[in-house]
């Protein structure tokens, strides 16, 4: 997405040093011996026990923070808590002493982020959902076995899956096949957004929910050539369509509360941890209903079907003996797809209401593609919205969904001069990072146009917009970025040419506030005026 040109880094000889050994697999650095004697010869490289953070508390740590009525803390503010650590702390900030989990390593200097992830090798852990890894390898390991999937997978079973499925859902020339399938669920959900206005032209007040069925309604059709009907009229609240997303989003909502919040799950069965058990069987025997039905219409498809009308579990299988992989990706698609994309639209749908003179650039912009706004989209369409390519880019970085990346550390490592043992969890808060002015130009400025090969181009070479290329990393970065970060940006892409094309949005109530779920996004009712355009 970005060039990154690695920089030059105002480090110690260590750093040199260590940047020159061969790297072993993960996030590697120099083997344990050679690391102790540069360690031990020189005075620069400080104790892990000197980074700085919250001070823990005898036997209960740091955990008492975040837990209920007594903490400092809430789940949902962790982003503004990634904030008060960087201004408290500094660029390095340890938070120890938690129960059942390593030591948190907050990583808020860009050049040193850059370094962990240039030095990793082809299998690196991505610390992330631990109560998802104890579903999949051992409460339900008789359906998964040896399939994990992609999602809270570590090591080489996940190199091993993500290779035997990454073809077909990276190849960009095969995701722009997908334009049309996804266009058409697109209309229906302009249509059936036209129908739940009010009378003052208002959408209803649990208009997010909607953004899900859109979502989940793309996920089926791109997936398993399949319309769930998430987007019929009939589709109410105890639609089998509804309950896929309810548990969804109680699955990954419930992540930062069993792993922060209530970690004692590891030790006990909660009352928590026992109800999301069994919402990920609800959630696994639904999904594998339709996943079934689909498997069964493949088997009498045409095979000389042209390769348009494949889906991704189609083109799976035709190189994959065992059908479980395609099941278990499908799975993962539904789990992971419905509430991220959906909260991502959220958040550029607000950005989109609540700034009317970037809306009527995205306007001008998307009529001079389609002067014919009932005209169906083509990938060069697409590819003629440069600015709002760059409006999401912008989104994405000043209201980033995802408010943090992270690694795991396989072996010891110096990091903003200090010495980090193996086993700490890294996280990358580019929901700061992305912020920083240090990192970018006018960072606390909203312009899109920053992206924008064309104005960097026009710009002095000695004020052009700085963005450093680890700054900020929606979709992550390296081996393990976001599998279906393409198909992600397509359906984005989609919905902002048709909607804006016909529509003009506005907000007319109080500022939203945001706030983590899952994802970081506008916390409150969308109740986004729509009003046709011409």
């Amino acid at each position: 997405m970005y060039s990154r040109i690695l920089r030059g880094h105002n480090v110690n000889a260590i750093c040199s040093v260590s940047s020159a050994v061969r790297f072993r697999s993960h996030i590697s650095v120099a083997p344990d011996e050679a690391l102790e004697d540069i360690i031990t010869s020189s005075s620069t490289v400080r104790p892990y026990s000197e980074v700085p953070g919250p001070r823990p508390l005898p036997l209960i740590g740091n955990t008492w923070r975040v837990l209920p009525y007594i903490g400092q803390y809430s789940v949902s503010d962790l982003a503004r808590v990634s904030r008060i650590f960087y201004e408290k702390y500094g660029k390095v900030v340890k938070l120890s002493g938690l129960v059942g989990r390593p030591d948190l390593l907050f990583v808020f200097d860009c050049d040193e982020i850059e370094k962990v992830y240039r030095q990793e090798g082809p299998t690196p852990f991505r610390p992330s959902m631990p109560c998802l890894v104890e579903y999949k390898s051992k409460v339900r390991r008789d359906f998964f076995g040896d399939l994990p999937g992609v999602v809270g997978v570590h090591g080489e079973p996940w190199r091993e899956f993500r290779t035997k499925v990454q073809k077909p859902i990276l190849q960009p020339k095969i995701v722009k096949q997908y334009i049309k399938p996804i266009e058409d669920v697109t209309n229906d959900f302009i249509d059936r957004m036209l129908a739940l206005r009010d009378e003052n032209l208002e959408l209803p007040e649990d208009f997010d929910n909607e953004i899900h069925k859109w979502s989940l309604e793309c996920i089926g059709r791109v997936a398993l050539d399949v319309r769930l009907g998430c987007l019929d009229a009939a589709s109410g609240e105890n639609s089998e369509p509804q309950k896929i997303i309810d548990a969804a989003k109680f699955a990954l909502r419930n992540v930062a509360v069993l792993e922060l919040k209530m970690p004692f799950w590891r030790y006990l069965p909660s009352a928590l941890w026992t109800k999301y058990v069994k919402n990920m069987d609800f959630f696994r025997e639904v999904c594998m209903k339709y996943i079934d039905e689909a498997m069964k219409r493949l088997q009498t498809k045409d095979p000389e079907s042209p390769s348009s009308e494949l889906s991704l579990v189609e083109r799976i299988l035709a190189n994959e003996p065992d059908p479980k992989t395609a099941y278990i990706l499908a799975l993962d698609l539904i789990l992971v797809g419905i509430d991220t994309i959906s909260m991502a639209v959220a958040s550029i749908l607000y950005q989109v209401a609540t700034r009317p003179d970037v809306q009527e650039k995205l306007f001008e912009e998307v009529k001079r593609a389609l002067p014919d706004k009932s005209a169906s989209l083509t990938a060069q369409d697409l590819e003629n919205l440069p600015y709002q390519r760059a409006f999401v880019k912008e989104v994405f970085r000043k209201y980033s969904t995802v408010i943090g990346n992270g690694r795991t550390l396989m072996n010891d490592m110096v990091i903003g001069g200090y010495h980090i043992p193996k086993g700490v969890q890294l996280v990358f808060p580019t929901i700061v990072t992305g912020n920083m002015e240090e990192y970018v130009s006018d960072a606390s400025s909203f312009r899109p146009e920053r992206w924008m090969k064309q104005h960097q181009q026009q710009q002095c070479p000695m004020h052009k917009d700085k963005v450093h290329p680890f700054a900020s990393l929606p979709f992550g970065y390296g081996a393990r970025m976001c599998l279906g970060r393409r198909f992600a940006d397509l359906e984005i892409q989609v919905l902002l040419a048709k909607l804006i094309r016909n529509y003009k949005l506005e907000f007319n109530h109080d500022p939203l506030d945001y706030q983590v779920t899952f994802m970081y996004a506008p916390d409150g009712k969308l109740r986004f005026k729509m009003t046709p355009r011409d």
